[in-house]
């Protein structure tokens, strides 16, 4: 904190802590060194992993246990090994949150013969482009907080990854104080909605044998009670995909085990395709 301003690396752990996140997964190195020290000095715990896919699916796994999970790693040969678990998170709809280290924006600049470096200085940030829901190269302390901001809200809203670059020379600088909440934004649209619960309760009420079919989403975005309420007070019986599999209890009277199309067993792909209200 200088003269009462947050610097970059600060402003980015406050932000982590106000969506849950209080352990960080990954390995220190070189171009994150000095991000590595903030966490040391700070309240989010480290928990140091052997490599950095390791890293990256233990991340996943708080994720979907915490509501938001971060490793932190260092750049090229960091970032690089973690895109398995990366694509694996985006395909699975977890919200991890990568942190990587990067050659200084001067060092950049100046076309500097650095270690660990692809084809040029941004070749890991197009290569997340790809496997997250946002993404953001922290150069420039006028929008690094917008931008810090942008990539958590993507990553809270869409429950899928998102990757922050921040280079070694702008952990210590100060950033521009943002205006407004970061989870702003998202209003609902009350006639939309309203339309569509009419249709869905109506179907639902004319149906004779309504089936709930509940995914990972439940999962995501912390469902589970009400579908469990929904379930007991309908006595709706309730089958799950795979990846949403102990979203309901499974000793549960009323749960009838998982839905996989060709894979289920045979009474459970029968109740769900002769099922006259499938509810997704």
């Amino acid at each position: 904190m200088q003269n009462g301003q947050s610097t970059i690396g600060e402003y980015l752990l406050k932000k982590l802590r106000d969506y849950g996140v209080d352990h960080i997964f990954g390995i220190p190195g070189d171009y994150v060194v000095q991000f590595f020290d903030l966490i040391e000095k700070g309240p989010i715990q480290h928990i140091g992993t052997t490599r950095e896919d390791t890293a990256g699916f233990a991340a996943d796994a708080y994720a979907r246990i915490k509501g938001m999970g971060a490793a932190c790693v260092t750049y090229g040969v960091g970032g690089l090994s973690m895109i398995n678990a990366v694509t694996a998170a985006y395909a699975e709809k977890s919200p991890l949150v990568v942190i990587s280290g990067s050659p200084g924006i001067e060092e950049c600049r100046e076309g500097a013969l650095l270690h660990h470096k692809g084809r040029d200085f941004y070749t890991q940030q197009r290569i997340y482009d790809e496997i997250t829901v946002a993404s953001a190269l922290l150069d420039d302390p006028f929008t690094a907080f917008n931008e810090i901001d942008r990539v958590l809200d993507a990553v809270y809203w869409q429950k899928r990854p998102g990757y922050i670059e921040l280079p070694r020379d702008m952990v210590s600088i100060q950033g521009q104080v943002y205006q407004r909440p970061s989870t702003d934004g998202h209003p609902s649209d009350p006639e939309t909605l309203n339309a569509a619960l009419a249709n869905a309760i109506g179907f639902i009420n004319q149906s004779e044998n309504p089936i709930i079919l509940a995914g990972a989403d439940l999962h995501r975005f912390g469902y589970q009670n009400k579908l469990l309420r929904l379930t007991e007070e309908k006595q709706i019986p309730v089958v799950t995909t795979l990846l949403g599999k102990s979203v309901m209890p499974e000793a549960h009277p009323i749960y009838l085990g998982i839905y996989g199309g060709g894979m289920s067993r045979d009474e459970v792909s029968m109740l769900v395709e002769t099922s006259d209200c499938v509810i997704i």
